[in-house]
């Protein structure tokens, strides 16, 4: 059981900074926070992810990229130019890492406003931090771990933002409805995204990139992440973009 909560707790902080952080901050500035609360998700961001950490600065180039090219040829991930979801993300892995080490020239438009703390960045994405994450990981199933089964989930931690990644990209590209006619092939994976906090509205996503909230086009489309962004703001810790929150619509 201990195991089953370290999971649930793992994939849902994570997803939480995936999408809030490197997502809705990094990518589309759909909010603004103070410098110190930015390098604080910074921390958080790798708190959360450990292993798997995503710096959002390449992140959110890589994303921007996405929006501008999708399901095209320039498309970091589209689920039209690879055969299984493995070689799409192999692909997006390495769009990633040369977008990160800077290996690639990048369009200017992309760059703007995203945030940057190469320091910070330069050791959360080491072999040592990764490494010493992933050893951490297998440590607390060594101690906590009452059943053979309980195992199979490690990889799964161990690559929890690949396959957060994953679940959108491909299969949000394949499966689903509809609310908006777009240019590519996203779609709403869910109806009540519990799952993916939000990440699933994709067709809505892509109709509006920038719009704070991902669900709130159909009655049930509820963005958890976007409720809790509301709650933050209440307390004062990030601005939403309220110009960008009026595009929305009943269908």
């Amino acid at each position: 059981m201990t195991v089953l909560i370290f999971i649930v707790v793992l994939w849902y902080s994570g997803l939480f900074f995936q999408s809030f952080f490197l997502h809705r901050y990094a990518a589309h500035r759909s909010f603004s926070m103070s410098k110190l609360t930015e390098r604080i998700c910074f921390v958080l961001t790798w708190l959360t992810q450990g292993s798997n950490y995503l710096s959002a600065y390449a992140y959110g180039v890589m994303h921007r990229m996405h929006h501008a090219f999708a399901d095209t040829e320039k498309d970091p991930h589209s689920p039209k130019h690879d055969h299984n979801p493995i070689l799409m993300m192999w692909r997006t892995k390495n769009r990633y890492t040369d977008i990160l080490k800077k290996r690639v020239q990048v369009d200017e438009r992309f760059l703007k406003n995203v945030p940057q703390w190469q320091s910070f960045d330069l050791f959360a994405s080491s072999w040592f931090s990764r490494v010493a994450w992933g050893l951490a990981y297998a440590a607390f199933f060594y101690f906590f771990a009452t059943a053979w089964w309980q195992w199979i989930f490690l990889p799964v931690v161990w690559l929890m933002a690949p396959i957060h990644g994953m679940i959108i990209n491909w299969f949000a590209h394949k499966y689903g409805y509809t609310n908006f006619k777009v240019s590519d092939t996203s779609k709403n994976l869910f109806h009540f995204d519990w799952l993916m906090m939000g990440e699933a509205y994709h067709n809505n996503h892509h109709r509006f990139g920038g719009r704070p909230n991902f669900g709130g086009v159909r009655w049930h489309e509820i963005d958890m992440t976007y409720v809790i962004m509301v709650i933050l703001e209440k307390f004062g810790i990030i601005r939403i973009n309220r110009a960008m929150s009026q595009v929305h619509r009943e269908v």
